[in-house]
């Protein structure tokens, strides 16, 4: 063989051996690292791991005190709602109450000479005179009779009788209204005020205050027909 071929094969087989160690060395694996420097690796992934716990735990704690706080908002818009809504269904006499107040009786005086039997009869605008001055006055509600009033109750006379909220009431008249008893008294019981105004006519009157008084719901419900709520903008 020429010296020159020869050199050329020598070249090629050590190349050859070359890269098939280089290839076994690739495949063998990594040596453990020392144990020093793996403890040190494992513990600073713990303390990663740890501040990333304590950073996720304080978002928690974030996204459950806006929750608490919207909660809280909702509770407190609840019971504002709840207590208008309470308070508008007592003005329209939806609810039954109770409160201290004052109570009118008004009896028909008996007369000898009258067909009826009675010489003065409480008539209707007589009850009308009353609720409207006891409503001027300061009461938060009245109920004539047990008919609880509202804004649309009528008083109208039919025949021998009296109409409250289309039922039919006879006399002794009972008037109980809800409010100061003071400043109630007041409004009846003065010189010239419709008490004696009532009393002069014939009518037997008689108030007196109550520490309590129940006062039933309106049993009816008022639905409009031509009354529609007003809408902002219109």
């Amino acid at each position: 063989m020429h010296p020159r071929y020869f050199s050329i094969a020598v070249v090629g087989l050590l190349l050859g051996l070359l890269v098939g160690f280089q290839v076994r060395l690739l495949e063998l694996p990594e040596p453990p690292l020392p144990p020093h420097d793996r403890g040190r690796i494992l513990t600073a992934e713990l303390r990663e791991l740890a501040l990333e716990r304590e950073s996720l735990s304080a978002e928690v704690r974030q996204m459950d005190n806006k929750v608490k706080t919207a909660r809280q908002g909702i509770e407190q818009a609840e019971f504002a709602l709840r207590a208008e809504i309470e308070k508008h269904m007592v003005l329209a006499g939806l609810t039954g109450v109770a409160g201290p107040g004052v109570e009118l009786i008004l009896h028909n005086v008996p007369g000898v000479d009258r067909p009826d039997g009675f010489l003065f009869t409480v008539r209707d605008e007589d009850l009308l005179r009353v609720v409207n001055e006891l409503r001027a006055a300061g009461a938060e509600a009245i109920a004539v009779n047990d008919q609880r009033m509202t804004a649309s109750s009528e008083i109208r006379q039919a025949g021998p009788f009296i109409n409250v909220n289309l039922e039919r009431v006879s006399a002794p008249y009972r008037i109980q209204a809800i409010g100061n008893p003071d400043d109630l008294v007041k409004a009846l019981e003065f010189p010239g005020g419709l008490a004696e105004t009532l009393r002069d006519w014939g009518i037997n009157v008689v108030i007196e205050t109550r520490t309590e008084l129940v006062l039933p719901a309106y049993l009816g419900r008022p639905r409009p027909e031509y009354a529609q709520p007003l809408r902002e903008g219109v």
